[in-house]
């Protein structure tokens, strides 16, 4: 008896949510912009790594000033240090690229919105570099993790109908190597984690009734 009272109940929940939705007005777009990463705990420092960020969006209108965004986007990060007299004219080089999956809150103040929520990422290929010697191809070396979960916090430029500009921090909340990497701490382990900021813009084909 419990049990079908709560599948009924979730079946409720879920047909006055699916009504609710349908009612209001989805939007999207596609969204590009460039990325400087780096990877906490891997004793390097600073946004060094250039990369790309670029995919679509679906949003939907909340009410009042509030809508809900996902987005699908390929997404590079990693680590750089470029040789010079300071580091004995060390090279290294560690590439990763992700398809990543956000979930994001925003709210509109004015010409501003403001975005933030998770990610989750499935590592495409990587690439490492160390002193001019490929290390990722070496027999026995450590793979990067395959899934990774980030948090994602932003700030959009609203500066037209169909033209947005943002800046946003992609921080990861899950290590990006193995047990074998201590790096530093973060939330409820050691490891290394990427570190990223974006530059972007999005062009909105659609936009929802909030």
């Amino acid at each position: 008896m419990q049990i079908t009272l709560r599948y009924v109940l979730l079946f409720i929940g879920f047909t006055v949510s699916f009504s609710a939705l349908s009612q209001q007005r989805f939007g999207g777009g596609i969204t590009a912009g460039v990325v400087g990463s780096q990877v906490a705990g891997d004793s390097l420092s600073g946004y060094h790594k250039g990369g790309i960020f670029g995919g679509g969006f679906v949003t939907i209108g909340l009410g009042g000033m509030s809508s809900a965004q996902m987005e699908l986007t390929y997404f590079q990060k990693g680590s750089r240090e470029n040789p010079i007299e300071e580091n004995n004219y060390r090279f290294f080089l560690l590439r990763l690229n992700y398809v990543e999956m956000a979930i994001l809150y925003q709210h509109q103040m004015g010409s501003f919105m403001f975005e933030g929520g998770p990610s989750v990422g499935v590592l495409t290929s990587f690439y490492e570099e160390n002193t001019y010697e490929i290390v990722s191809n070496v027999s026995g070396y450590p793979k990067p993790a395959r899934f990774t979960l980030q948090i994602n916090l932003g700030m959009v430029l609203l500066v037209s109908d169909q033209w947005q500009a943002f800046l946003r921090t992609n921080n990861s909340m899950m290590s990006v190597r193995g047990k074998d990497y201590k790096g530093v701490f973060r939330f409820w382990d050691y490891g290394q984690y990427n570190d990223a900021l974006v530059l972007g813009l999005r062009y909105v084909f659609r936009a929802p009734n909030r």
